[in-house]
């Protein structure tokens, strides 16, 4: 690591993925050397500790960045695009965790394992990408690079906490009013900002983000497409299937993936992911081991097991993906982009 340090800022500072970002900055001892903890008006003011030092929460204005040399967003899309540039402007690079630039043909979507050379075509601003997409494409890397993936269909399995604090404390509530026999009323699952809400406690619900014309998720598309930007397959065959269920960190996956070439055996796929840089295999089936998100909340790897063969292809396989969504899904990602910067000198 550098011995250069920098005045890095965090924006959204007092919301749950901030305050991982922070932990993930504390516990990796990121070279800081001064620390702006940004957010809303009505959160300014606020004090929050970091490394034993207290900290006063300051409005997110574009004077908030000068003299700034990293700025990690995650304070929504909105927030975004009203900022980021400005931050840029100043002479910051910006990280951001939001959706509003991931498709921006000018912003490289890095996750370091799989395309951390993105990072030497930024222009000021580099995207986090999607929670579940990150998580899929740090298992399917390590596989596309020995036998080139054709197609990949996912069906995921979300934790509440991606849909932020309020939904987690919904998720209580419903859970606490059914055991208790009580009325309740949803308010927030599937999307806040839908017509319907349904109840997320002992249910599953079919659907993360507003719906498109083509019968997709917002959410399932983003899989998609950023699957495609991320890993250079333009022309990859890819399905996704979006579910929130009544869990609150910690996202799972089922993954199908099809090869171009070759035929390895479950142990050769095995050993390739036991090599591969960010992944933990726990795939023991005759020892009940495979990953589970009670077991992976916390932990900033991402866990595969279950891995199979499919019984009708011999080019097509079956594994279980799981990591903590708030995590390497967002904040641990976002600090290792920042740590990948340093490393190719280019903060």
């Amino acid at each position: 690591m550098s011995q250069k340090s920098f005045h890095v800022a965090v924006v959204g500072a007092t919301g749950a993925v901030g305050q991982q970002m922070l932990n993930t900055l504390s516990e990796k001892n990121f070279p800081i050397k001064k620390l702006s903890l940004l957010a809303s008006k009505r959160s300014a003011g606020q004090v929050i500790t970091f490394n034993g030092e207290s900290h006063t929460i300051q409005e997110a204005t574009p004077e908030a960045f000068e003299g700034v040399d990293l700025a990690l967003f995650s304070a929504g899309g909105s927030v975004s695009k009203a900022l980021a540039h400005e931050a840029v402007k100043r002479g910051a690079i910006v990280v951001d965790n939001t959706s509003a630039f991931r498709m921006d043909p000018n912003v490289p979507l890095v996750v370091p394992e799989v395309n951390e050379q993105d990072l030497l075509k930024h222009s000021g601003i580099i995207a986090n990408p999607n929670c579940s997409t990150i998580q899929m494409v740090v298992a399917l890397q390590p596989l596309h690079e020995k036998y080139g993936l054709k197609k990949v269909i996912v069906s995921t399995y979300q934790a509440v906490s991606g849909a932020g604090a309020k939904a987690v404390e919904e998720l209580k509530e419903q859970s606490r009013a059914i055991l208790n026999d009580e009325p309740f009323e949803a308010s927030i699952m599937p999307c806040a900002s839908d017509k319907k809400h349904y109840q997320i406690a002992f249910n599953a619900v079919p659907q993360i983000d507003k719906f498109e014309d083509n019968g997709y998720t917002f959410e399932e598309l983003k899989m998609m497409n950023e699957t495609k930007k991320i890993m250079h397959l333009e022309n990859l065959e890819i399905a996704a299937t979006c579910v929130r269920l009544p869990v609150e960190t910690g996202h799972s996956e089922s993954l199908y993936a099809e090869f171009e070439k070759g035929n390895p055996s479950v142990q050769e796929i095995r050993d390739l992911l036991i090599a591969a840089p960010g992944v933990t295999l726990q795939d023991q089936p005759e020892e009940q081991i495979y990953p589970m998100p009670a077991l992976a909340a916390g932990l900033p790897d991402v866990f595969v097991g279950r891995i199979r063969k499919d019984l009708d292809r011999d080019n097509a396989y079956h594994m279980w993906v799981v990591s903590d969504n708030l995590l390497k899904g967002a904040a641990f990602n976002s600090v290792q982009i920042a740590e990948s910067l340093i490393k190719l000198n280019l903060l």
